[in-house]
């Protein structure tokens, strides 16, 4: 009986996959992707099933669906799948898809999903591959769409599904549980949270005091870094909390005087990457290893004249300036954004290990920058008065993947300004405390390794590339003045900081993000 029903199960797979390659402007699959949908096509309804039988058009029964985690209470960064079941009752035309919103609970947009998951997106295709318009009479078809509860819910998120074109509009709901807008108030979920509630991350940047300087060396052992206030150990972006799945993790520090903003990472990494020509201009520094800074001067997170600035462990820059969220764009290999904008930045680094090397393993690296405030042209005051706010984030990134000062809880990539950290400058302040964290001490300061000298940016041009890929012990300071003595014993490591800021892999699941959530 078993190897019949399963045979049954196949023999109804095969059939509906058939039917969609063969039905007049429906998706074409290759084999190798029809191998992919068919786990999602079943001859019967999945166990755990909550029936909901809703009827669109006299077409197609939306008759259940799974949930998962089943709890009382989602909190901001859970991850959801919401297994939707559909059934035929009489064929579509072409151009029938899915869409699923989550709503808050008035009713207003806060996610839409219409292309989180199997069903609905697949590498390599444009469109749903296994649409609606392409389901055949007679087997269930497992809709699962994954999600992530983001920041700021109301108190109650309502999951709401259904089946449009884009000419012919959506489908209408005959009889009970459809809306005005012809969609299903599917499952609502309670999140916990009041309204108002924000969750976004705090840090206050202090002036340089008169007298002190920072030498761009990427050693960080000035006193002013000393005192600068840290941001919290680098999150999960998805859901808020460390894990030490993700390769990259750190923190950073930030200070500021008359003229620039000093930005400051300490990044743990096993295995370093550079792997660019040394001459690269704006490279793609995502897709192996970075720090990244994101900063809308206003602070008002409404993703309007924005900035992003990266920085590699080889000193290479990538910077742009947006006008909009991910806006302007060209094509999946850019340009993004404007990248003629330039930073004018000062950088440097210092690798603690080895630079492309797996066979050993790394501390990691250290980023020290200097920016001028005169590159923000678009900001509304530039440089800020002491009590201005501006909205930033900083991230650690490996293989596109990475860490978050100020976590996303699924809104969107790492561009969302509404979820960027707030950054209030003030005076200078003689006593260094973390936000959220231990106050620092010198042995945490930064400073070189053995086999590895700082990097320091050929010129405060904003993609200057900085010398070698790996430095010899042997190489010449970057501080003017101060030659490297071959025989003398090599600065003490930094100390290694606590798991506690263990970051973790951003590699995506299906139907949260596929490929760089930067982009």
């Amino acid at each position: 009986m078993r190897r019949l029903a399963l045979r049954r199960i196949q023999h109804l797979a095969a059939l509906a996959l058939l039917v969609a390659a063969c039905t007049d402007k429906t998706p074409q699959l290759t084999p190798e992707q029809q191998a992919k949908v068919a786990p999602y096509i079943s001859a019967g309804p999945p166990a755990g099933m909550v029936e909901t039988n809703v009827d669109f058009g006299g077409k197609i029964k939306l008759v259940g669906y799974v949930i998962s985690p089943r709890q009382a209470i989602y909190l901001p960064g859970t991850k959801i799948d919401a297994m939707l079941v559909w059934r035929v009752e009489k064929p579509l035309d072409p151009g029938f898809e899915l869409f699923t919103h989550l709503l808050d609970e008035n009713g207003q947009l806060v996610l839409n999903v219409d292309g989180a998951g199997p069903l609905r997106s697949m590498e390599g295709f444009q469109g749903q591959p296994l649409p609606p318009s392409a389901w055949k009479t007679g087997p269930y078809y497992l809709d699962l769409v994954r999600f992530i509860v983001p920041a700021e819910p109301s108190p109650n998120l309502t999951i709401a599904a259904g089946i449009a074109h884009p000419q012919k509009g959506r489908l209408p709901i005959l009889g009970e549980g459809g809306d005005a807008e012809h969609r299903t108030a599917l499952l609502r979920l309670r999140t916990g949270m009041r309204s108002g509630r924000t969750n976004i991350k705090e840090l206050t940047a202090h002036k340089l005091a008169p007298g002190d300087t920072i030498t761009i060396d990427g050693r960080l052992d000035e006193p002013a870094w000393r005192d600068a206030r840290k941001t919290t150990p680098f999150v999960d972006p998805h859901a808020g909390r460390p894990n030490p799945r993700i390769p990259a993790q750190g923190h950073a520090r930030l200070r500021w005087d008359d003229t620039h903003l000093y930005v400051a990472f300490e990044v743990q990494d096993a295995h370093v990457t550079g792997g660019f020509p040394a001459d690269a201009k704006d490279p793609h520094l995502w897709e192996r290893d970075t720090v990244e800074i994101m900063i809308d001067p206003d602070g008002d997170g409404d993703n309007k004249d924005y900035y992003e600035i990266q920085i590699s462990p080889q000193n290479l820059v990538f910077d742009s300036q947006f006008d909009d969220y991910n806006a302007p764009r060209g094509g999946p290999d850019g340009p993004f954004g404007h990248e003629a904008w330039s930073a004018n930045l000062e950088s440097a680094v210092v690798v603690h290990g080895t630079l492309d090397d797996d066979t050993d393993r790394d501390e990691g690296y250290t980023v020290e920058a200097r920016i001028p405030w005169a590159s923000f042209q678009k900001a509304q005051r530039s440089p800020p008065a002491p009590g201005d706010t501006w909205r930033m984030n900083f991230y650690a990134m490996q293989r596109n993947g990475g860490t978050a000062w100020s976590p996303l809880y699924g809104e969107g990539n790492f561009h969302r300004a509404k979820r960027f950290g707030r950054v209030k400058f003030a005076l200078h302040s003689d006593v260094g405390v973390d936000s959220g964290a231990p106050a620092p001490s010198s042995s945490a300061s930064a400073t070189a390794t053995p086999g590895s000298a700082p990097l320091p940016s050929a010129s405060p041009s904003a993609s200057a590339p900085a010398g070698p890929d790996v430095p010899s012990p042997a190489a010449p300071s970057s501080k003017p003045g101060q030659p490297v003595n071959p025989g003398a014993p090599p600065p003490a490591k930094p100390a290694t900081p606590s798991p506690a800021g263990t970051a973790s892999s951003d590699r995506a699941e299906p139907g949260l993000w596929v490929g760089h959530p930067d982009r």
